[in-house]
């Protein structure tokens, strides 16, 4: 009887701490070390030239998130980017990915500063996209907890200019 219900209780915490996650339609992958908690089941590039790559020969947006680990509006911003199953899902389906805790030598990765979260869209053209910005005019690329809504609103606009300028 209490292996049953051992079992039965089991059962029900593997299944509880599936829901809510989001799970590729391929099926779950491995965790990566390159999400760093943003999004496990996703596919991180690894440098910013891999991700160029990937976005020009798969012909997909690339979404660069800069962040460090120990800034509090990064975390916060991470729990709740990678809990939203409808944010991850377009980013598994519709962008190439890459999260970096460093500057890169682009400077066009930080046209209004180096500050943290930030968020740029880069086109498969390689041309980062200033004009899809965030909320904020002394920090045009970052997003708070709040700012999910706008944040998919411009993965969109990416998505749609992506359509309509190639």
């Amino acid at each position: 009887m209490i292996k049953a219900a051992l079992t039965v209780l089991l059962i029900l915490v593997a299944m509880s701490s599936t829901f809510g996650k989001y799970i590729p339609k391929t099926g779950k992958r491995s965790v990566q070390t390159l999400s760093r908690g943003w999004g496990d089941q996703l596919i991180w590039a690894q440098t910013y030239e891999e991700a160029l790559y990937w976005s020009r020969s798969r012909n997909k947006p690339l979404m660069v998130l800069f962040h460090l680990d120990d800034c509090p509006h990064s975390q916060a911003l991470k729990k709740v980017f990678s809990e939203d199953v409808e944010l991850q899902r377009t980013l598994d389906e519709d962008f190439i990915i890459l999260n970096l805790v460093y500057e890169t030598t682009d400077k066009h990765l930080s046209p209004d500063g180096k500050y943290v979260p930030r968020i740029i869209f880069v086109d498969p053209a390689m041309t980062v996209r200033a004009d899809i910005n965030g909320r904020y005019s002394n920090r045009m690329y970052a997003y708070e907890t709040t700012d999910l809504k706008l944040l998919k609103s411009n993965m969109q606009k990416a998505k749609k200019l992506l359509k309509s300028e190639l």
